[in-house]
């Protein structure tokens, strides 16, 4: 038992936190000089650009500090709106270690980390509303930002209707919601319309697919595939079971914890059908795989239910240094 105490003692522990950190750190360094140059992609009229694509080091320490921001936002969260049950770190020390799994992913600034940042960001505004039916500036701004992203990155439109579900499960949104939401996917694409900055027939960009294996051999296609199917399977499992638990719990937590299952689910489907850029949607799915292993800590009194973590934790880093020697 004291063994068993020490174990869950480390893993939830700023300690590890740390240590994980530091690894995602060592590991985005490394990959840095070696990756190809990052496919920014295209919105619905625009083009993101590929920043930082000739400096890799800069390229890493930056995505790197906004991987620790994103942390940090989910910290906020949690300390403000109690989404975890009790005193745990591991769901931040476990966002490190599934995004180090995937060297793509830390290595340069991509898209993948800033939708991610976007979700983290906009969860603040989406907690803050419960149960406020006023939280129509909040429903206005999100959703204008996400318009505004997606017109230069389409995958950003896979969180519009994560937040606008979230805002219903919160029980903010009303009719005065609605034309809020609507307002704010409108405005930003009325502005680039009406100062003439583009033409919705020239600059009309459909939905392109990239493929991942233009830029990376065939062995690390395989290991990326093989490591995202997984994720998906241990984030679908470790939700069902840790819900059987939650709905037990108040409303308030189980609306909290309902917008990550639905970001988990939009993120699935995202990925079987834009299975080519699946690596834009896999840091939003390791953050929301992280909670759930968060609650897997809290919520369980089993005390070996730090070995569960514990193996997952330890698969991503060998899926991380075997991706790293290919």
């Amino acid at each position: 038992m004291a063994r068993d105490e020490q174990w869950l003692d480390f893993l939830n522990g700023r300690g590890f936190m740390w240590l994980a950190g530091c690894a995602m750190l060592l590991m985005a360094l490394l990959v840095a000089p070696l990756l190809p140059p990052a496919q920014a992609g295209t919105g619905i009229f625009f083009e993101m650009p590929a920043t930082l694509s000739s400096m890799p080091y800069a390229s890493a320490v930056v995505n790197v500090a906004l991987i620790v921001g994103i942390a940090a936002l989910m910290m906020l969260n949690n300390k403000l709106f109690s989404y975890l049950r009790g005193y745990t770190m591991i769901y931040v020390s476990a966002f490190f270690v599934l995004q180090l799994a995937t060297p793509l992913l830390v290595g340069a600034l991509n898209t993948g980390t800033l939708l991610c940042l976007m979700l983290a960001l906009g969860t603040l505004a989406l907690f803050a509303s419960y149960e406020n039916r006023h939280s129509q500036g909040r429903i206005y701004l999100t959703m204008t930002i996400l318009a505004t992203v997606s017109m230069w990155q389409w995958a950003a439109v896979v969180l519009i209707p994560a937040f606008v579900l979230g805002f219903i499960y919160m029980r903010a949104f009303g009719f005065k919601s609605l034309i809020a939401a609507l307002l704010g996917l409108i405005t930003p694409f009325w502005i680039v319309l009406g100062l003439g900055l583009v033409n919705p027939v020239r600059d009309f960009n459909p939905l392109e697919i990239h493929a991942v294996w233009d830029t990376l051999e065939l062995s690390q296609v395989r290991l990326l595939v093989g490591w995202s199917a997984v994720t998906v399977v241990l984030a679908i499992a470790l939700t069902i079971v840790n819900l059987m638990t939650i709905i037990n719990y108040r409303l308030q937590f189980r609306v909290y914890n309902a917008f990550f299952i639905v970001v988990t689910l939009l993120c699935v489907v995202a990925m079987c059908v834009d299975y080519h850029d699946l690596a834009l949607y896999l840091p939003m799915l390791n953050l929301c795989l992280a909670i759930q292993m968060g609650h897997t800590m809290t919520l369980s009194t089993h005390p070996k239910r730090y070995i569960l973590s514990g193996s997952i934790l330890v698969v991503a880093l060998m899926v991380g240094v075997s991706a790293f020697l290919l």
